[in-house]
């Protein structure tokens, strides 16, 4: 103990921390790495290229006959000439999916829509006979009151998206 406060009071005498916080000249910035020399190299860089992930989801391949196995179709070419556009999930599948709320309330959400979503709900209301239709247009979201995915799946596929 006695030695930590011979320590401190020879700090003290010398300026120690006090000195530095009471000068009146600009703190020095700190000094600088030297820079290191960097070597670029594209011939290496290919065997990282493989390492990475891609930047987005590879197109399906073409298929003998769809639905495939797994139920998944594409969509039709060109798109249906309609007033709204149901654009597919980056994995390619389309944006209807079933939630369950608060244990027991069943919803049906339909993502993605673009254009004009008020044709989309009246046509949903009459496909379906549902009353309970909320839209969002800021969002571009239907969501339905039950458990409609399937055929809500089934109707826009027919329909070409």
């Amino acid at each position: 103990m006695a030695a930590l406060g011979w320590r401190l009071r020879a700090l003290g005498r010398a300026g120690g921390w006090r000195g530095a916080q009471s000068h009146a000249g600009a703190p020095r910035p700190p000094p600088e790495p030297p820079e290191a020399a960097v070597e670029e190299s594209s011939a290496e860089f290919a065997l990282v290229e493989r390492l990475l992930p891609p930047s987005r989801v590879p197109d399906p391949p073409p298929h003998a006959r769809y639905p495939t196995p797994s139920g998944w179709s594409p969509p039709r070419d060109p798109p249906p000439a309609l007033p709204y556009f149901v654009r597919r999930s980056r994995l390619h599948n389309l944006p209807v999916y079933a939630r369950l709320r608060n244990g027991n309330r069943r919803l049906t959400d339909v993502c993605r829509v673009e254009g004009d979503i008020w044709a989309l709900e009246a046509e949903v209301r009459a496909f379906l006979g549902v009353q309970d239709v909320q839209v969002n247009e800021v969002s571009g979201r239907l969501r339905l009151r039950g458990h409609w995915a399937k055929e809500l799946r089934e109707w826009l596929l027919a329909k070409g998206f």
